[in-house]
């Protein structure tokens, strides 16, 4: 067997194991975690995936939604003007095998259900839940209607603009890393002031069901081949932490999939 890859975490300040997760096993899976559209988590993905050439592309969008996404990477410029660090993501890879791992689901809908029935949370809590779902539902059905429309009349739908930030491509490594986490630590400031208990509280337990969902498409695409995961820093350790455990067990059963 091929010894395991690795990501360089040392030649750039962009590229930190503090943002990598490596899973081992007999299939590899790295996760790759991100600043949604910041250049330093462009620039991680992108070294990631041209480093360990994955044979599968996993990432933290809608499956609906990769046509579009494609769609943005298939040009000349690199890193793709649309789409963020998911574009450029899909731009580095040489694999054809690129899937979408996040909601809406089915497994996703029926984890978020069997959820809401055990905490039994309260009412407003439950309307912010089902206000988020139809939300990134309508949103991930968007991306695929403007995919089509692309398809057809064989130009690039912008869907989102892209995320502002006070940085870009032509600043200094050093400079796109600090100001990344700068953005991470007034995010987790901002959502821990200004949250209301009910919006924190669905937030808490949609974030479950999709991590879950997400961990449990990872585990059925490891018969694919290694896998490299782009996922929202918010969501990367959770995550690894269920992959880890997921593996220590499989260990225990004497490597029988659960």
């Amino acid at each position: 067997m091929d010894p395991p890859s690795t990501v360089d975490v040392d030649s750039d300040p962009r590229v930190t194991g503090e943002y990598v997760r490596q899973i081992p096993g007999n299939v590899e899976i790295t996760l790759v975690g991100v600043v949604h559209d910041h250049p330093a988590s462009t620039y991680r993905v992108r070294q990631a995936v041209t480093e360990l050439d994955p044979d599968v592309l996993a990432l933290e969008l809608p499956p609906i939604s990769i046509p579009l996404f494609e769609q943005y990477a298939s040009t000349d410029r690199c890193p793709p003007v649309f789409g963020g660090e998911m574009s450029a993501a899909i731009q580095a890879a040489d694999t054809a095998t690129v899937v979408g791992i996040d909601r809406p689901t089915a497994g996703f809908f029926r984890r978020l259900g069997r959820t809401l029935l055990r905490e039994r949370p309260s009412l407003q809590t439950v309307r912010n839940v089902v206000s988020d779902a139809f939300k990134t539902t309508k949103h991930a059905v968007t991306c695929r209607a403007a995919a089509a429309v692309g398809e057809r009349a064989s130009i690039r739908v912008e869907v989102d603009s892209p995320v502002a930030h006070d940085i870009d491509w032509a600043d200094a490594p050093d400079d796109q890393a600090r100001d990344e986490r700068t953005r991470i630590r007034r995010s987790n400031s901002f959502m821990r002031a200004f949250r209301t208990a009910s919006r924190s509280r669905a937030s808490q337990l949609e974030d479950a069901a999709r991590e879950e969902e997400m961990v449990d498409q990872l585990v059925r695409l490891r018969d694919a081949g290694d896998i490299v995961a782009v996922v929202g820093i918010s969501h990367l350790d959770a995550v690894a932490e269920q992959l880890h455990s997921i593996g220590e067990v499989a260990s225990t059963d004497g490597g029988r999939d659960r």
